[in-house]
């Protein structure tokens, strides 16, 4: 699927994009090298949302002053909502990934709301806008997955192979959720979740246009490297003190490594929500190759 947005209706990076891919760079390693800095672009420019929101919390740890009449936690939320606004406004986002941001932004806050009191994680407290333990700029974290895959989809015209029926995602990403949850009375099934996940996707290729030809990478492969880049984010989110884990309470640590297979199996309920929302594009990009 590519982008066919009108010129009237087309976000402002539709417009540089459709530029640069009228460049005519030469054959051989030119090429290669300017495919490259492309895909390095249109990754940063998929990531967009969640550098904002990294950049916030790094700013404010380090500038943000200690005894502001307005607290730090609300200080990141009003500014996440200005960064929301602005992104609409100047067309640097369409209305469909505001709508999975919104999506994700709920779906994340009722997991903040459980995982805070059984003491997975906690926030420093103050200021006015939260909910319980949960300052409300923690949403906008999950959200900025939501709308990376979103962009991502749209950008680079993924497609995908072999890909489980809609009902199979939706019982594996159920699954998945839950356990987050359940784990806390009953046994963790992650590696049995891992196990299904294998068997379900271990065919399954998607296929990307960075340029003028068509990648593909399989799926298994794309998620893992995706959870690493979440994880990557996460020390710097935990550094910045928008959140610590236990172990990180005197000082801070690195994330401990295990906590990839927890945004392995959160990339899997990431791309379900984002399918769901896109049911048009859905219908239309992930069709499986007759056998």
């Amino acid at each position: 699927m590519t982008d066919t947005s009108s010129p009237r209706g087309a976000t402002r990076f539709a417009r540089v994009r459709a530029r640069l891919e009228a460049v005519q760079p030469t054959s051989g390693w030119r090429s290669w090298v300017y495919e490259f800095l492309l895909f390095g672009f249109k990754q940063g420019w998929a990531c967009l949302f969640g550098a904002l929101m990294l950049g916030l919390l790094l700013g404010t740890h380090f500038l943000y002053p200690e005894h502001a009449w307005l607290a730090r936690n609300d200080f990141l939320t009003l500014a996440a909502v200005a960064i929301q606004i602005g992104m609409l406004a100047f067309r640097l986002e369409n209305w469909e990934e505001a709508k999975i941001i919104l999506a994700f932004h709920v779906t994340g806050t009722i997991m903040e709301q459980f995982k805070t009191r059984a003491g997975s994680w906690n926030y420093d407290v103050g200021g006015v806008l939260h909910i319980g333990l949960v300052p409300l700029y923690s949403g906008f974290m999950y959200a900025a997955v939501g709308s990376y895959i979103a962009r991502i989809w749209r950008i680079f015209g993924i497609h995908m192979t072999h890909w489980p029926s809609r009902w199979q995602l939706i019982a594996l990403a159920t699954a998945i959720y839950v356990n987050f949850f359940a784990h806390h009375w009953l046994p963790d099934i992650r590696w049995p979740l891992f196990a299904v996940i294998v068997l379900m996707f271990w065919r399954s290729r998607f296929f990307f246009t960075p340029f003028r030809h068509e990648r593909w990478m399989p799926i298994l492969l794309g998620f893992f490297l995706v959870a690493l880049f979440i994880w990557f984010a996460e020390n710097i989110g935990t550094f910045a003190h928008a959140w610590s884990y236990p172990n990180q309470r005197h000082g801070w640590a690195m994330v401990s490594p295990a906590k990839l297979g927890s945004w392995y199996l959160l990339m899997i309920i990431s791309v379900v929500m984002v399918s769901l929302i896109h049911h048009d594009d859905r219908q239309m990009s992930l069709q499986s190759p007759a056998n």
